[in-house]
């Protein structure tokens, strides 16, 4: 297994995430557009995790040539990207934005299913690989934190940039890893989201990013607002993620232990309660600082237990489908719509009352959850 090579495929895209999640919407209010645009610009990324991944996994799936389709979209992603420098306006930004995020977007779904045919039937090592991506948000969102009180927003579009060539070089690294095909008729994918459980679990996906999108899109700009320094907002956004680094460091023993399903629901229960913190108690810093190392659960078991279920779920030919459905549905289309709809709620009826939308999301998911995903079986890892 080309551990190393995997890892740092992971390293550079998440560092891009760290680059882009935490300050997008400060680089953007800075260009001076308005909350409503910045939750419209915004969902425009998440849309196109609802249609790229789909598109290129049915050609993944066909061809069985996963690496190439990731290297092809890593390089497009820097020719696209490269048109932020130049674009005015709002709706020449949106257009740009769309392009570099659709291939942006094609890359990691593929990858995650080129690692976990590497793997095999060491599926539970995927958390000590994955958290290398976590790494290189940690280091980018607290390096630029301190360099954006220095030099200005305007160096964020610079560093994404530089991080892309990053994403394409590492993705030279890696080789091509062919699912495993199982010798039983597996039936099409329709018979597989015809299930209930499936549904369900797809629908909580859906429900838990979009319970996580008023904070993507507007937490830096939250605790601007609140008084809190940009490093110290770029430390605030690496605290959770060195919490979910080291969930992931345990995560194969948490999941030996209890079934994907109950971490899955765990993880839902606990993003309710930070919601809720981060909406009534954003000058209290140890609640602040509770709330964000709670990203370990409602980020890292959440996600950890998601690809194992996905992985249960969809198998031999319909991996690849299988990644780019839970990525389009889940980041995708509810990241799009609890962006879009959290830049309206952020005007309308303001930060706080946001953030209790954002938790009654994530209430309602744990309800289906509970009632209806997987709930027979108890996937639990091989």
């Amino acid at each position: 297994m080309p551990y190393w090579r995997l890892s740092g495929f992971y390293l550079f895209y998440f560092a891009s995430l760290g680059a882009l999640l935490p300050f997008w919407g400060l680089y953007l209010q800075d260009r001076g557009f308005t909350p409503v645009e910045i939750g419209e610009l915004m969902a425009v990324i998440m849309i196109t995790k609802l249609i790229a991944p789909n598109i290129w996994g049915w050609i993944a799936d066909h061809t069985g040539l996963r690496m190439p389709i990731v290297r092809m979209a890593s390089l497009l992603s820097i020719v696209c990207f490269i048109g932020v420098f130049y674009a005015e306006g709002f709706w020449l930004l949106a257009l740009v934005m769309m392009l570099f995020s659709f291939f942006w977007n094609a890359s990691l779904p593929q990858f995650e299913a080129v690692t976990m045919s590497h793997l095999k039937e060491r599926i539970q090592h995927y958390s000590r690989i994955r958290l290398w991506g976590s790494i290189g948000f940690i280091l980018t969102v607290t390096v630029l934190g301190y360099l954006l009180d220095e030099m200005g927003v305007d160096l964020v579009p610079k560093m994404v940039l530089l991080i892309y060539i990053g994403i394409f070089i590492s993705s030279l690294l890696v080789p091509e890893k062919r699912a495993v095909m199982p010798s039983q008729h597996q039936g099409s994918i329709m018979q597989v989201l015809r299930r209930k459980d499936v549904v369900a679990f797809l629908l909580v996906s859906f429900l838990m990013q979009a319970s996580h999108s008023a904070y993507y899109a507007f937490y830096s700009i939250y605790m601007e607002g609140i008084g809190y320094s940009r490093s110290t907002i770029g430390e605030l956004w690496a605290l959770g993620v060195i919490a979910e680094v080291l969930i992931f460091l345990v995560m194969h023993r948490l999941l030996h232990r209890w079934s994907a399903r109950q971490v899955l629901i765990v993880s839902l229960a606990i993003a309710v309660v930070r919601w809720v913190l981060v909406g009534i108690a954003p000058e209290n810093l140890l609640l602040v600082l509770l709330a964000q190392v709670m990203h370990a659960a409602t980020f890292g078991t959440f996600h950890a237990a998601a690809i194992h279920l996905v992985h249960h779920y969809f198998v031999g030919r319909h991996q690849g489908r299988g990644q780019a459905l839970y990525s389009s549905i889940s980041f995708g289309a509810g990241g799009a719509f609890g962006s879009l709809l959290s830049g309206y709620f952020w005007t309308g009826i303001g930060p706080a009352a946001t953030y209790g939308v954002a938790a009654g999301y994530a209430l309602l998911a744990v309800l289906i959850a509970w009632r209806w995903v997987d709930r027979e079986v108890g996937v639990k890892p091989a």
